[in-house]
């Protein structure tokens, strides 16, 4: 073989293996383990907002405008796609979200939680879950104990949820009825930009207790069920 042809060999199969180890790369970048970042409990008037095009997402989706920084802090870390958020009536008369397909009380009335799938996925409990998985990991660490400023996340070990199907994410926040806006919520202190929490007038009140596993309400606090999806 000449070393002209030689050559050429050697670069077509060096082309073949770095575009091989391409789609690695992708995956060893979303593993990188998220810092944990600091939290703090963010008064004012809440709104719910549409969400974003820098946030992966469905048509119409929305959310308190609130939590917004954290799920962009999110999106530029793992590979998500947000299937629904805000779920309630607006005041134009239309419906955001699905309607009434959470369980009663729940934090998508509130415009508090997310319902998350891969990006890019194909609806299969496959690969394309890996970062979806390392999100919930990160979010609750152990079961039924999740990090600030995180109230329920509804994964594997949660009744209709998990790989496959969804990964639920509820921010801690005062309790609020149905379709009505909490008084604080808790989000990532880094990412609220010059909006400094405004003192109350009394202690805030502590987040509700941890979830139950598999989801399932067991009691009720302030209109909010211990199931959160």
């Amino acid at each position: 073989m000449s070393h002209r042809l030689l050559a050429s060999f050697w670069a077509r199969f060096v082309a073949v293996f770095a575009l091989s180890l391409a789609p690695l790369f992708a995956v060893c970048a979303y593993s990188q383990a998220a810092p944990i970042p600091a939290t703090k409990l963010l008064y004012g008037v809440g709104k719910i907002v549409p969400i974003p095009s820098s946030i992966p997402h469905e048509e119409g989706d929305m959310v308190d405008k609130r939590i917004l920084p954290d799920l962009r802090w999110i999106a530029k870390r793992y590979p998500i796609f947000v299937t629904d958020g805000y779920s309630g009536p607006l005041p134009n008369g239309e419906h955001a979200g699905c309607n009434r397909c959470h369980t009663r009380g729940s934090d998508h009335y509130n415009g508090l939680a997310v319902d998350i799938v891969p990006l890019n996925g194909d609806g299969k409990c496959d690969t394309t879950w890996n970062g979806i998985t390392r999100l919930a990991l990160w979010a609750e660490p152990a079961q039924n104990k999740p990090r600030a400023p995180f109230r329920w996340v509804g994964y594997d070990g949660d009744a209709g949820h998990g790989c496959g199907n969804h990964l639920h994410l509820s921010w801690n926040h005062a309790t609020a009825a149905e379709y009505t806006l909490a008084q604080w919520v808790e989000v990532f202190a880094a990412n609220v930009k010059g909006a400094a929490p405004t003192a109350p007038t009394k202690p805030p009140e502590p987040p509700p207790p941890p979830r139950p596993s598999g989801g399932v309400a067991q009691a009720s606090y302030g209109g909010v069920s211990a199931r959160v999806d």
